[in-house]
């Protein structure tokens, strides 16, 4: 027998085919289960009714009880709209409609009881509610709780064919009758009592018809409890089949290659959070158990010497190692690191992306077959199935959150027996955070830098201030410095993010005259053979200004760029701010990010701007940004 919330959600009064089909493409509303759980996004308070005597048009919403006396039209063409004068026996007002007028005329009776629901207005010296909300008093009586009534994203179209909030709403209120005493608990009773949880049913009424605030408060709480213990009992069965089931490779020596390494290629010491993380990994490798660990770390923090250096142990143990990043410029990035740390050690790395000419393929291909190919580093390309490895006994995955799950397990679904993994992010997530998101992996953290690296100086300016942002600005180029300065994405929409770019790249131009200067800029719009290439010559130190949106964010490493300029700061969140902040400070040099803001910023947007110049500590400012 089906279960009560998965019938189709056509069954319900009210809905139909039409009306499914539309909930479904709009909100992904497919089955009564799906309806109960399309939680509302605001409630306003419907506790107090007006009196039409005390009302003026400073009153923000109003609910008032009473009756029609009359309808009359009045005006032509656009402005033709339909009056009903309504009474509460305390006063009289006007109630305007432009649109619907049919509808209203044929459904809405003189002398019978309504409620309105709307905001007064004055419109030639008489007081008026113009489209209010309006329900039949008798039907509102009936409904299952009406103190604070529920709101719920919508779309045009939906508004378009009669399915506003209102719509859902009724919708919701007709499910709810119908699932009393349908809907199962779902959480055990020695749970639900021990933290006094409110039985699933009434949860799901008060999260759409909260008898007040308080009860509103006893259901969200029931509802996210039940979520996040379902995430972590999910979580911590994921482990115990995989501590269970998956035997790992067993590295048991450090060879040749990581000692040759460590005692002449290192360049530098290594602190002593690296050496806490190194020596988490050659336990991790050395179990018998297949490895997988978060490795979270600032950037310039030194995650991928680490990286490195556990790919050596793979190497002198006789395994393959690759490293897959989530963008083309991110994996050039870490093929040119890796080779330069590498110098000129006997180890075997290629890069493979999308861009590798179809001869470099084939020898890859064949290189990593035949196992005389030690090191892969690459994009999703990694996970064709053409690819295939001799014997993968590392996979290192950068910025995890970039990839999709069924990618990420094709990678390491490419041997027999599956290969330890290391995943590396550069997004500080706070630890309670990372159990949560990340419970199946076993957390390292670096939390220093490597010594010598001066912290990047963080300084906000507001946009009055430009002249002396690009005085500031020349002085860095005359010392032989660049500078990056980004654009935020302001809507899903390319061309208004272009434009938005586009302005800002002329007036560092005009700031910035050539040949004296040479400002270029990228954008989403370029090809990424030309996004390539104008980065090279960024890195090769042939553009002082690169001006970019957020693309930049993840893989850019260029020692020489001293300055991050980021405009409109006040529309990034705090991590993205960090994070870009990161792509400066990689030199021996004092590096700046300046944080550019309108005028006349809020209170709340100036604390966290003001949180980004006291610190430089990734994790704190997450903390902040939870």
């Amino acid at each position: 027998m089906q279960d009560f919330l998965d019938q189709d959600i056509k069954f319900l009064p009210g809905v139909g085919p039409k009306r499914a089909e539309l909930l479904n493409k709009e909100l992904g509303i497919y089955t009564f289960r799906d309806l109960l759980y399309y939680f509302p996004y605001k409630y306003v308070d419907r506790t107090r009714f007006y009196t039409i005597r005390e009302i003026t048009p400073d009153f923000p919403m109003v609910q008032i009880r009473g009756t029609f006396v009359n309808f009359s039209m009045a005006g032509k063409g656009s402005s033709r709209r339909l009056i009903g004068l309504f009474t509460d026996n305390t006063g009289v007002l006007e109630v305007v409609w432009f649109r619907g007028l049919k509808w209203i005329t044929q459904s809405i009776k003189p002398g019978k009881e309504y409620v309105l629901f709307g905001k007064p207005t004055l419109f030639a010296g008489k007081l008026n509610l113009v489209h209010p909300e309006i329900e039949d008093a008798a039907v509102r009586e009936n409904q299952v709780n009406t103190a604070l009534q529920a709101f719920y994203s919508t779309t045009e179209k939906l508004k378009e064919n009669f399915l506003p909030s209102r719509a859902i709403l009724k919708l919701q209120n007709s499910l709810i009758k119908m699932a009393s005493g349908k809907i199962p608990e779902t959480l055990p009773s020695w749970l639900t009592e021990k933290y006094r949880l409110m039985p699933l049913y009434d949860a799901l009424v008060q999260i759409h018809f909260p008898e007040n605030a308080d009860q509103l408060a006893r259901a969200r709480y029931r509802l996210k409890f039940e979520e996040l213990f379902y995430i972590q009992l999910n979580i911590l069965l994921q482990k115990n089949l995989r501590n269970k089931r998956k035997n790992g490779f067993v590295f048991a020596s450090v060879g040749e290659h990581f000692n040759t390494f460590y005692h002449r290629h290192l360049p530098f010491e290594l602190t002593g959070a690296q050496k806490r993380v190194l020596k988490e990994i050659r336990k991790d490798l050395g179990s018998g158990f297949q490895m997988n660990r978060l490795l979270q770390g600032d950037v310039g923090s030194g995650k991928t010497l680490v990286a490195l250096m556990s790919m050596l142990l793979a190497i002198d143990n006789g395994y393959q190692a690759c490293l897959m990043a989530p963008t083309e410029i991110l994996a050039n990035q870490h093929y040119k690191t890796l080779c330069r740390f590498l110098g000129d050690m006997p180890i075997n790395i290629e890069l493979l992306t999308g861009s590798t000419k179809p001869a470099d393929r084939k020898r890859i291909h064949q290189n990593l077959r035949n196992g005389t190919l030690h090191i892969l580093v690459g994009t999703h390309a990694l996970i064709e199935e053409s690819v295939q490895f001799s014997n993968l006994g590392l996979v290192i995955i950068d910025e995890q959150h970039r990839f999709g799950v069924a990618q990420r397990a094709r990678l390491w679904e490419k041997n027999v027996s599956p290969p330890h993994v290391l995943v590396m992010t550069a997004t500080p997530i706070p630890r309670t955070l990372a159990m949560t998101l990340y419970g199946d992996l076993d957390i390292s953290v670096i939390d220093e830098f490597p010594p010598g690296r001066l912290p990047v100086k963080t300084i906000h300016l507001r946009d009055s201030a430009r002249l002396r942002l690009f005085g500031f600005l020349k002085k860095e180029i005359e010392r032989g410095r660049q500078i990056f300065v980004v654009y935020p994405l302001i809507s899903e929409s390319e061309k208004m993010d272009y434009k938005d770019l586009e302005d800002g790249y002329e007036s560092f131009v005009r700031a910035f005259p050539p040949p004296q200067y040479s400002v270029a800029c990228i954008h989403g719009q370029m090809k990424s053979e030309e996004k390539e290439e104008t980065m090279q010559y960024f890195a090769r130190g042939q553009i002082h200004i690169l001006i970019a949106t957020t693309v930049i964010e993840v893989g850019m490493d260029v020692p020489n760029a001293s300055v991050m300029v980021i405009e409109s700061a006040e529309r990034f969140g705090l991590s993205q701010l960090h994070q870009l902040r990161g792509r400066v400070g990689r030199g021996s040099e004092q590096s700046y990010c300046i944080l550019v803001t309108r005028d006349d910023l809020p209170e709340d947007a100036l604390k966290r701007i003001e949180i980004m110049t006291r610190t430089n500590n990734g994790f704190e400012i997450a903390e902040e940004d939870l």
